[in-house]
């Protein structure tokens, strides 16, 4: 069923008009003594505090008929058993088995499961062996100490992912390792990072499944090219060769070896970009934190997916975000949410949060191909706390607009606590309730309305596994809107049309054939002028 044909999809925009458009937040708490638990609940590492959002327990349960009647449970079921959700181009989504036990783990008494076929069960045993050996050759890197640099060359899924965690995890990463990222065809970002390392001494990570995207392979051959006139060898027998100081994550092993590399991890096709961080692409956190943590970190997001596969509908955390999001989106008609991580560590997010939820479900027409009647994907943006409290919390406080903001906090781990982690918990739990209350000042200029929704996600602990668990539940998340908006979130055939506009630009600046090319097109490409070495 289509979404806004549901009864549900009706009965919500009347519960808004005749409800919610005037709610109030301090209100609700003032009448509703049980109002924090009804909206609140523990998942695995995260405790989620929804209370302070435009919801009550009628919403919510006019939001879970709704994904009962866009045929939720039965998505959810198909991708675990996995068929081809991704219909458009024919592959399943089964990022979840790569941080999925040999045995099953936590799935291995669900009924889809039961039902595999051996073939799944190999296909999870294939995943297994691939692990290991991608934690084989990140230990053999650790312990390499002549290696002291990895420059991990990607971009979108292949670079945002392993850079969010291992910036997270930057208190658990080896002192003997520096790991760099590089994901612009900016010039500026690979000779940054060129110039602080040497070519005996680095070990550069060429992460592109079709090992031919046009950014990551244009950088790829800029650093072979400077790791050469550095000294550095084509010969697989020499010291400092690329064999060496080279290692291909792609699907493609066939080009990785034409380049040159002859160290290749593969990964299957059903892993997408955005949700490859857990695969072969995940090598430069396997490097930074070691195989103990790493396998910490898919055992989170393992627990994660067993909640979000074994969970009823009413207490299941990333439905309930996810329903909270078609709320705010499609009922009351706020276009963008905010995402405030209180952690240093994950400066960069929102960022990854941008890729994987804007890509994901940014789209225009459903499975079927018939074109939506209703908004998909907010827009999402964000920058940790406080650093946002002394910019754009401005806006949140006394803007026109009603934006939601996410609060991402942990409570402890990490070396750097005491005062400093106090004070920055006390500042989040501050800004969500500065939010709902507002402030009557002594002037207009100091008024600030209040009554503004925000979410509390609390880590009880920053480990390796906390952080598996919050990204699954991000991923989870986005797969349950997208489910209940009728789209496909495993593809991004919008990402492709600039992709070919450039190519084809590049093809008619070398033929001289401008015919049909707009006004505009050709005159920048005219101010451009021809390329420089």
């Amino acid at each position: 069923m289509s979404c806004s044909a549901s009864p549900a999809w009706a009965a919500l925009a009347a519960h808004y008009q005749d409800d919610m458009a005037q709610f109030n937040l301090a209100q609700a708490f003032a009448s509703n003594p049980q109002r924090l638990a009804q909206h609140s609940q523990q998942a695995p590492h995260v405790y989620a505090d929804l209370s302070k959002n435009f919801c009550t327990t009628q919403t919510e349960s006019l939001l879970q008929a709704l994904a009962h009647d866009c045929g939720w449970q039965a998505r959810r079921d198909a991708m675990l058993a996995g068929e081809p959700i991704n219909t458009t181009e024919g592959r399943a989504a089964m990022h979840w088995l790569l941080r999925m036990p040999r045995d099953g783990g936590q799935l291995r008494q669900h009924p889809v499961v039961q039902a595999w076929p051996q073939a799944q069960w190999d296909t999870l045993a294939a995943a297994h062996d691939t692990l290991n050996a991608m934690l084989a050759l990140a230990e053999q890197v650790r312990a390499d100490r002549q290696i002291t640099d990895i420059v991990n060359i990607g971009i979108g899924g292949s670079h945002l992912g392993p850079e969010v965690v291992v910036q997270g995890l930057e208190d658990w990463v080896d002192a003997g390792k520096r790991v760099h990222f590089v994901s612009n065809v900016d010039g500026h970002e690979l000779g940054h990072v060129l110039r602080q390392v040497r070519p005996e001494s680095t070990l550069f990570l060429i992460a592109s499944k079709s090992f031919t995207t046009a950014e990551t392979m244009l950088n790829a051959h800029s650093a072979r090219e400077w790791f050469l006139r550095q000294g550095g060898c084509v010969q697989p027998s020499a010291a400092v060769s690329i064999a060496q100081h080279f290692v291909a994550l792609t699907t493609n092993v066939a080009a990785a070896q034409a380049f040159g590399i002859t160290r290749c991890l593969e990964f299957s096709d059903w892993v997408g970009g955005r949700f490859s961080l857990w695969s072969a692409i995940g090598l430069p956190i396997a490097i930074a934190i070691g195989q103990e943590q790493f396998r910490d970190l898919l055992a989170g997001a393992h627990a994660m997916d067993a909640h979000f596969f074994n969970a009823p509908i009413g207490h299941n955390l990333p439905l309930r975000l996810a329903l909270l999001d078609i709320w705010y989106r499609n009922f009351c008609h706020l276009g963008s949410r905010c995402i405030a991580p209180y952690s240093h560590g994950l400066r960069r997010l929102a960022a990854y949060l941008q890729q994987l939820e804007m890509e994901s479900n940014g789209k225009r027409v459903t499975h079927a191909g018939q074109c939506l009647t209703t908004p998909t994907a907010p827009i999402v943006w964000g920058e940790p706390g406080t650093n946002g409290q002394h910019a754009f919390f401005q806006l949140l406080h006394q803007g026109q607009d009603v934006v939601p903001v996410e609060f991402i906090v942990a409570r402890g781990g990490g070396k750097y606590l005491g005062a400093h982690q106090h004070s920055l918990v006390i500042n989040a739990i501050a800004q969500a309730q500065a939010l709902m209350l507002g402030r009557h000042g002594v002037s207009a200029h100091q008024d600030c309305p209040g009554n503004r929704p925000s979410s509390f996600l609390l880590l009880q602990q920053f480990n390796p596994a906390s952080v598996g668990a919050l990204i699954a539940l991000y991923e989870h998340r986005v797969f349950s809107a997208g489910a209940i908006w009728g789209i496909n979130s495993f593809d991004q055939w919008g990402v492709e049309l600039g992709k070919q506009l450039a190519q084809q630009l590049r093809q008619r600046e070398e033929q001289g054939d401008w015919q049909g090319v707009d006004a505009s097109t050709r005159d920048l490409m005219a101010q451009l002028g021809p390329a420089v070495a």
